[in-house]
Parts: C-alpha cells; structure tokens; sequence
C-alpha cells in the first residue's frame, strides 16, 4: 500500500527540554495508527509538528510525496486535522462553517458546494445543518469539527482525542465515522482510551518521553507479553511447592484453597505439562483459564521499561 505520511527523525527541543527525539512515523492508505503516550511524552509536539503548527528543529515531513517544510501548500492541500479542541465558529451555522472551510482549503463554485453536501452526508450532519455551531450537542460538535478535517479530500487525516468528553451513544457515532473515512484516507489517531486503539487502529505507535518505545501491529503489540497466566482449580490440590517446582512455572499466586494462579514467561507455556502431571497424580483438575495481559498492562510495562532503561542510562 502507498505511504501517505512519512516523518522520519523528528527532533524538538525547547531551550534545555528536549521534547521529541529522532521519531519516525509512516501511514499507509486505507490504515487507522494509533499514536499513543503517556502526558508529557512529546504526543503533542509531534502532532503539532506533522500538521504544519510546529517546525521541527531537525527531520522531514512528506505528506502523499510532498515535503511540509519546502511544499507547505501542497503537503498542507493533502492534510486533515482536527486538534482537541475543535476550531468552531459558534456563531455560524454548519454549513455556513463547512463552506468557509471549504474556502480556506482554495474550493470554490460547484465543487465547494459538492464537497459541503458530501461531507454533510458522511458525518451525519444533515438535521443540523442550518442551526448554529454553538447550540449544538458536543457530539455534533465534534461531528462538524471532524466534517471540517475532510472537506477538502485531504490523503491524510489527523485525530487528536476526537472521542474526549462524548457520551457513550456519541462515542459510538464518532467511532463508525473514524472506520468510514478510514475506507477513503490515512487516519493518524490520538488516544488516551486504549479500548478505543484495540477497537479502530490497524497499527499501533507509542512514544514516552520524546523517544518511540514501540511501533508495530496491533497483533503485535498483544505479544508484548510481559507474564501470562493460568487460572486452574483442582479438587485435591498439592502443596503449592510442589506447583511451583513444575518446569516453565515462574509463580504460583494462591487465590482460595483450590484454586491457583500459575504465572509463566510468555515464551514458556507450561499448559500441556501441566495438564499431563494433574492427571498422573490425580489433582482433578476442574478448571483452567488462560489469562494474558490487557492492553492497558502491555502499555503501563513497555512506559515502566523505558523509564527504568533511561534511570540505567543516566
């Protein structure tokens, strides 16, 4: 697939501070990336930067094969951003709002009209239309500040926490129009809700303290398994020494009198011997569960590593 977004070595520091340090990122066609990171970690720097808002001290921007720093306009023609906090004229109505838009972004005549009634249709906003931005509901408004990000047809488009303050109706809405536009354009997506990440994104990149600790697959970033678990319950249990001296066991967290939290490395699944010695010594095994880390777990680890990788540095 076409890459329509490539940042390669992006650095930003700000007097001593050093917010972003040599951060690639690349988006193909048709794909959602999550961009994820703890507060502080450089999350809106970089999104500053990749939306033409910030310069970069060193690095390159290219937006569908457009260089941001020497091709403003034409990278900025081929880009959709919607910030935090939407830019909202509350005293226009949405479609007098999607036309100034659709100015900005050079449309004009038949074709703005024709990008206004599109974008109007693709984001639900036809029984709006008319009223005022500032009478309307934060889904809505959220609607028409992402309306305002694809007027234009923009290659890609930015997200930066479209779901924020939304009610779990509207949250749903938001949620389908990001999977449409996605058909039709690159979608770089800035989250804190991780659910959020494992429900949209195809690829996942997360940065703590101006570095990238992980870019790969959704897939991927499951196997970032620090410890899994099992969770066994036997009829006529051992002594949980006699658990813990089983091979490949790391732990054995006692959770009642029969039942058993096995921890083992990811890599060393220790199922099959398990389940081979409960019934040679007869422990009648009435229950095993295979538990794994949640994505909010993988997440805390791989932000707990890098901090204790920088301590061990310094």
């Amino acid at each position: 697939m076409t890459i329509l977004l490539e940042a390669q070595n992006l650095c930003r520091q700000f007097g001593p501070n050093i917010a972003v340090q040599n951060i690639d990122l690349s988006v193909k066609r048709g794909e959602i990336l999550g961009f994820l990171g703890p507060n502080g970690a450089g999350k809106s720097t970089t999104m500053k930067m990749l939306s033409g808002n910030l310069a970069p001290d060193r690095g390159e921007i290219r937006i569908d094969g457009y260089d941001l720093l020497s091709q403003p306009k034409k990278a900025k023609a081929q880009l959709g951003y919607l910030p935090e906090n939407p830019p909202l004229y509350r005293e226009l109505t949405v479609s007098e709002y999607l036309k100034h838009c659709g100015r900005l972004n050079q449309l004009r005549g038949k074709a703005l009209t024709s990008a206004v009634d599109t974008v109007i249709e693709r984001c639900g906003l036809g029984e709006v239309k008319r009223r005022l931005i500032g009478q309307l509901s934060k889904g809505f408004q959220q609607r028409t500040g992402i309306a305002q990000a694809i007027v234009h047809n923009p290659a890609v488009v930015i997200l930066d926490e479209p779901t924020s303050g939304l009610d779990p109706l509207q949250i749903r809405q938001i949620r389908e129009l990001i999977r449409e536009i996605a058909n039709e354009h690159s979608v770089i997506l800035s989250t804190h809700i991780l659910p959020e990440v494992e429900m949209l994104c195809d690829r996942v990149q997360i940065i703590n303290k101006g570095q990238v600790v992980f870019a790969d697959s959704l897939a991927a970033l499951h196997q970032q398994r620090y410890n899994s678990s099992l969770k066994i319950t036997l009829a006529n249990p051992p002594q949980v020494t006699e658990l813990n001296s089983l091979p490949n066991i790391s732990a054995v967290e006692i959770i009642s009198p029969q039942q058993f939290r096995i921890v083992y490395q990811p890599e060393q699944d220790p199922t099959e011997n398990l389940l081979a010695v409960a019934v040679a010594k007869q422990w009648a095994l009435n229950e095993l569960v295979r538990e794994q880390d949640s994505l909010e777990d993988i997440f805390m680890h791989l932000i707990k590593d890098d901090a204790s990788i920088a301590e061990v540095k310094n």
